[in-house]
C-alpha cells in the first residue's frame, strides 16, 4: 500500500512539473479565443444543476456578447490595417506637391524669372481706396498698385516684376503691404502670397505638413495650391 502511494505521488508530481514546463515554454495570451469560450460554455453546461438548468436566453446572450466582442476586435484590426494603408497612400500623394506653390498668409512676395508674382488681399469688409505697396529689401517703394473700391472677399493681384517706370526688377523677395479705407479709417489688410513647397511630412496626428521657407503649415490650412 505504501509503495502504491509513493508511486502515485511521484506520478502526480511529475505531471505537475510537466505542466509547469509547458506553461513556461508556450507563449501566453490573455485574449480569449472562440475555442476558449466554447470550452467554458461546455464546462458551464456540465456543472449545471439538473433541477435548475441554464436559461436559454442567458446562453444566447453570452454567445451574442462574445460574437460582438470578437467582431469588434477584428474590426479594430482591419481599421489599423486601413489606417496604415491610407498613411502610405497619403505620403505618396503628398510627395507630388513638392515643387508646387501654396497660398499662405505672408507679407513677402517672391519674384521669379518668367512668371508674375501673385497673391490675394483679404478684405473682411468693403474697402475703399485700396492700394498695394511693393517694397524692396531696403524698404524702398518700387511699385504701387491702386484697386480703388472693392467689396468684401478675396481680391486677387498679379505683379509683372516691373517698377513704376516700367523697368524689370531683379528676382528675389519683396515686401508687400495692403492699405485701404474701411468705415472712414485707413487700415492694413492681410495678404496671402504663393510660396514654393520645399518638402512635405506625413504626421499621424496632424496629417500632411507642408514645409516652405515661411515655415510648416498643415495642408488643411492652405487655401490654394498652384
Amino acid at each position: 500500500m505504501s509503495n502504491d502511494i509513493t508511486t502515485t505521488s511521484s506520478t502526480y508530481l511529475d505531471s505537475l512539473k510537466w505542466q509547469e514546463n509547458q506553461v513556461s515554454t508556450e507563449e501566453k495570451s490573455d485574449q480569449l479565443t472562440q475555442e476558449d469560450f466554447f470550452s467554458l460554455l461546455t464546462q458551464q453546461l456540465s456543472f449545471q444543476d439538473p433541477s435548475n438548468p441554464a436559461d436559454n436566453d442567458q446562453m444566447i446572450a453570452q454567445m451574442t456578447s462574445f460574437t460582438m466582442a470578437e467582431g469588434i476586435s477584428n474590426l479594430n484590426s482591419n481599421f489599423e490595417s486601413l489606417a496604415s494603408s491610407m498613411t502610405s497612400n497619403s505620403a505618396l500623394q503628398a510627395s507630388t506637391l513638392v515643387g508646387k506653390q501654396a497660398l499662405l498668409e505672408s507679407d513677402t512676395l517672391d519674384l521669379n524669372a518668367g512668371s508674375d508674382a501673385k497673391g490675394t488681399i483679404v478684405a473682411q469688409e468693403a474697402v475703399e481706396n485700396l492700394t498695394l505697396r511693393i517694397e524692396d529689401s531696403s524698404g524702398q517703394l518700387v511699385r504701387s498698385i491702386d484697386f480703388g473700391a472693392q467689396s468684401a472677399g478675396a481680391i486677387r493681384f498679379e505683379w509683372d516684376g516691373k517698377n513704376s517706370d516700367g523697368d524689370d526688377l531683379p528676382e528675389g523677395e519683396y515686401s508687400v503691404k495692403a492699405e485701404g479705407q474701411i468705415g472712414g479709417e485707413f487700415t492694413s489688410l492681410p495678404i496671402a502670397t504663393f510660396k514654393n513647397i520645399e518638402s512635405v511630412n506625413v504626421n499621424g496626428s496632424s496629417g500632411i505638413i507642408i514645409n516652405t521657407k515661411e515655415g510648416a503649415v498643415r495642408l488643411t490650412d492652405i487655401a490654394e495650391i498652384a
